[in-house]
């Protein structure tokens, strides 16, 4: 797995998790716990960067770190 962020929630509405990854469009994925929704994302977001790769589109370059890292420089402030 590459080093994207990933975010998981609640959904209500779906009665289970989503998670996503903010950095690569679209990729989604659904798990009935947190733990099924992660594991479902990582082969998603694997899934996303192979057939960006088939279809040579830019990838983008994971952030997840460094945007951490601003969040946490906010609070410090």
């Amino acid at each position: 797995m590459s080093k994207y962020a990933i975010e998981i929630f609640y959904s209500a509405e779906d009665e289970g998790y989503i998670a996503i990854v903010p950095e690569l469009p679209g990729c989604s994925a659904f798990g009935e716990s947190e733990e099924e929704a992660l594991k479902e994302i990582k082969i998603a977001s694997e899934l996303w960067l192979e057939v960006a790769n088939q279809e040579n589109r830019e990838i983008p370059v994971p952030k997840g770190k460094e945007l951490l890292t601003q969040v946490l420089e906010s609070y410090a402030v």
